[in-house]
């Protein structure tokens, strides 16, 4: 099934109570929030108080992509401020197998992202474990970066190794990519600047839902 997952990191920081109902009434499947720690990438955004905050704002699943070093030590905070998802970054640890495992163990889903500049070959050991793939589609770090045509040959791998895994893509998604995207395997589409951009965002989520086939 296709899912919009729309990120709120490229909407206004001081109206995202307003931001994050306006996703939900457009049709989001998810709400990505994107957690940057200063570390792993440079910037740093915001924390599970945030999430905490905006969870009884809407019925929307909430997912936390963790863009940190250490991700283990933040799960327990995010996944008892509302998400259901917990994404971590195989570059982060040097043990992706255990951490998927707790994930599940926690009865929430277990996501794994690679870089543009990780081999697909990461996850491939992970495949019994994950219950979604993470392909950047830009580096992590910032919002509004031009999409990396050569990932999408990531994509197809996993399609191919795993027909029934959820398959997320993250960075530069917008009517252009997304059917790329999809083309070679993707099944969930974080939109973050797109969105953020666009005019009336009930019409651009609509065209977004529309090119999903």
């Amino acid at each position: 099934m296709i899912q919009i997952a729309p990120s709120i990191l490229s909407f206004d920081h001081s109206r995202l109570a307003e931001a994050v109902a306006s996703l939900a009434q457009a049709g989001a499947d998810w709400i990505h929030f994107d957690v940057m720690d200063g570390q792993f990438v440079p910037p740093i955004t915001f924390g599970d108080g945030l999430v905490k905050n905006l969870r009884d704002k809407v019925p929307t699943r909430f997912e936390v992509h963790l863009m940190t070093e250490t991700p283990e030590r933040h799960f327990e905070a995010f996944i008892a401020a509302g998400c259901t998802r917990v994404i971590f970054h195989v570059e982060a640890s040097a043990h992706p197998h255990r951490l998927a495992q707790s994930l599940r163990a926690r009865e929430v889903e277990a996501g794994v992202a690679i870089n543009p500049g990780t081999s697909v070959e990461a996850l491939e050991p992970l495949l019994d474990v994950l219950d979604l793939a993470l392909v950047m589609t830009v580096n992590p770090g910032w919002g509004g970066q031009k999409f990396i045509e050569s990932t999408l040959a990531k994509v197809e791998t996993l399609r191919r190794w795993r027909p029934e895994l959820a398959i997320e893509v993250d960075g530069g998604i917008d009517p252009s990519s997304l059917p790329r995207a999809q083309r070679a395997g993707a099944d969930v589409f974080v939109v973050g600047n797109h969105l953020a951009k666009a005019p009336d965002l009930s019409s651009a989520m609509r065209e977004l839902k529309g090119l999903c086939v």
